[in-house]
């Protein structure tokens, strides 16, 4: 039984590439297809009634992230990454200080 299958098998198939040139291999559309492309659209229909009805107005959207401090925050951080980044500033007396050990007046 399987050996005929596999014999039978090759007459079925389109010559050359499956899904390229004259002789492709095309897919029949099933009702499953058309139920997820439905889901599909009726979520992105969703998204754009949302998008057109925003929880906040534009006055009120400009003014929450302030009210958050999220800008302070993102200066701070801005901060933290440049102090780790680079190293702090060193004098030349900071540097020499460890000869001062025993300096005396006289």
């Amino acid at each position: 039984m399987k050996l005929t299958q596999i014999l039978f098998r090759r007459n079925r198939l389109p010559n050359g590439h499956i899904f390229r040139g004259k002789d492709r291999l095309v897919k029949k559309v099933e009702p499953k297809h058309l139920r997820t492309l439905e889901k599909d659209f009726a979520i992105e229909e969703q998204n754009m009634f949302y998008l057109r009805h925003p929880y906040l107005t534009e006055a009120e959207s400009h003014g929450h992230s302030k009210a958050l401090g999220k800008q302070e925050m993102r200066k701070k951080g801005f901060e933290n990454v440049t102090k780790r980044i680079f190293k702090e500033d060193v004098t030349l007396y900071e540097r020499l200080q460890h000869l001062r050990v025993k300096e005396s007046w006289e």
